[in-house]
């Protein structure tokens, strides 16, 4: 863990492992991901199977164990205790209504009366979403995906999972039902989306991919985007904690390990105006550390990538935010909505003493499926725009080309294209 004064000399060179940090795409990996997407784009089913059975280690007979049928989900469902049921029943309507209000409508402008001009908003008509499978697997992520999928009026949404060694999360197939899947295959891997991608006899084609996976899901992701469209590429998870002296220092470094305990690569960091402050976190995440049944994963993210930074001011702090564009900032300070103008690039900001980011996690409304790695100097949240596509929509009348005709024909006549102008040219005649 580095403690660091953001005035030091060799801040810089000091913080850029933590910025450099990343899961590298390998040569053996893209090329072992190119040779699976190509079997199974060739092979079809019969790769598909080939691969779920050594990968997962199952002994499927038949293209048709491959889906997760009605039966086997009602079973699955029926094993989670009611309260849990609850609260995932409760994350689905929380964010379904938050995704509710991202819905933009079909508009027509009739400012001017000779020419109509709008946009016509039109849902994707399948999606699939790619959801981690096993033991340590994520209902959450079922939510985070399938619900705006739902609300932006998707007509299908397909749902792959591994099930290695014939292992599934039932709360995973319980939140898949909640938020309106409507099929489940227990495949997964680089198999996984070149199936969705290209479409088998058992897997249909879709027209977008979203959800996170390991590096072969990664970078089958970025192989076949163009042939279908794809939500992000996720890195390694991040939080950064900008804090004023203010609040409870075990409540600070519970928040940085709850990122810490995702992956290795995770990570998390602190600034803050006061170094007394930033001593008491760093001592309580050694406290907290020992807690955890993730604490090798947690103790590595920490020792590799965890630093507290200690700033001269909380514009210092806020500028230093904006530098790293952060998947998840905390504002733990006493007046977070002051210091908010001053965030421009941010995945998802939590305010105040009270909103650990935890609760964006699961159930506040807002997607958890951020930008990371400093892309939220330019990417967005998942939401309903991912799963809708937009048109523009033109009609001119005959006055109205008449009026802006010659317009037309002068600018096609700046670039060089006579086709263009004489199309319009010859209506003007």
């Amino acid at each position: 863990m580095l403690f660091l004064d953001i005035h030091d000399t060799d801040f810089d060179s000091r913080f850029s492992a933590i910025l450099s940090r990343s899961a590298d795409t390998s040569a053996e990996v893209l090329e072992t991901v190119r040779t699976i997407i190509n079997e199974v784009r060739s092979r079809g089913d019969q790769a598909l199977l080939e691969y779920t059975n050594r990968f997962d280690r199952l002994g499927l007979h038949g293209t048709a164990a491959l889906e997760i049928g009605p039966a086997e989900l009602d079973a699955a469902v029926a094993q989670v205790p009611a309260d849990d049921l609850a609260a995932l029943q409760l994350a689905v309507e929380r964010v379904g209504r938050f995704h509710e209000k991202q819905k933009q409508q079909t508009w027509i402008s009739t400012e001017e009366s000779d020419i109509l001009l709008g946009q016509k908003v039109t849902p994707l008509n399948r999606v699939g979403i790619y959801v981690p499978g096993g033991k340590a697997s994520y209902p959450s992520s079922v939510i985070m995906n399938a619900v705006p999928a739902k609300v932006a009026g998707v007509k299908e949404i397909i749902m792959v999972c591994p099930t290695p060694g014939g292992e599934i999360n039932p709360a995973v197939l319980a939140a898949a039902k909640l938020a309106g899947v409507d099929r489940i295959f227990r495949v997964g891997g680089a198999q996984a989306v070149a199936a969705l991608a290209y479409g088998t006899a058992t897997i249909p084609r879709v027209d977008k991919i979203t959800g996170p996976g390991n590096i072969y899901v990664a970078t089958a992701k970025q192989l076949v985007f163009g042939q279908v469209g794809i939500d992000m590429i996720a890195g390694p998870s991040e939080i950064l904690v900008v804090n004023d002296g203010t609040g409870n220092p075990a409540h600070i470094a519970a928040d940085l390990l709850s990122q810490a305990e995702h992956d290795e690569l995770a990570s998390s960091i602190l600034i803050t105006t006061e170094r007394g402050f930033g001593e008491k976190v760093a001592a309580e995440v050694e406290r907290q550390l020992t807690q955890l049944s993730r604490e090798s994963i947690a103790r590595a993210s920490w020792d590799r990538f965890g630093a507290v930074i200690v700033a001269g001011t909380l514009e210092e702090a806020a500028a230093f935010s904006n530098r790293i564009a952060p998947e998840h900032l905390e504002l733990a300070v006493a007046d977070p909505f002051g210091l908010l103008p001053l965030i421009e690039h941010a995945g998802a900001i939590f305010m105040g003493h009270w909103t650990p980011e935890a609760a964006g996690d699961y159930l506040a409304g807002p997607n958890h499926t951020l930008p990371t790695g400093g892309t939220a100097r330019f990417f967005s949240p998942l939401s309903v725009d991912d799963f809708v596509k937009k048109s523009s929509i033109i009609s001119f009348s005959e006055t109205g080309l008449k009026r802006l005709g010659n317009r037309i024909v002068q600018i096609a006549g700046l670039e060089g294209l006579e086709a263009h102008a004489r199309s319009v040219s010859l209506r003007l005649e």
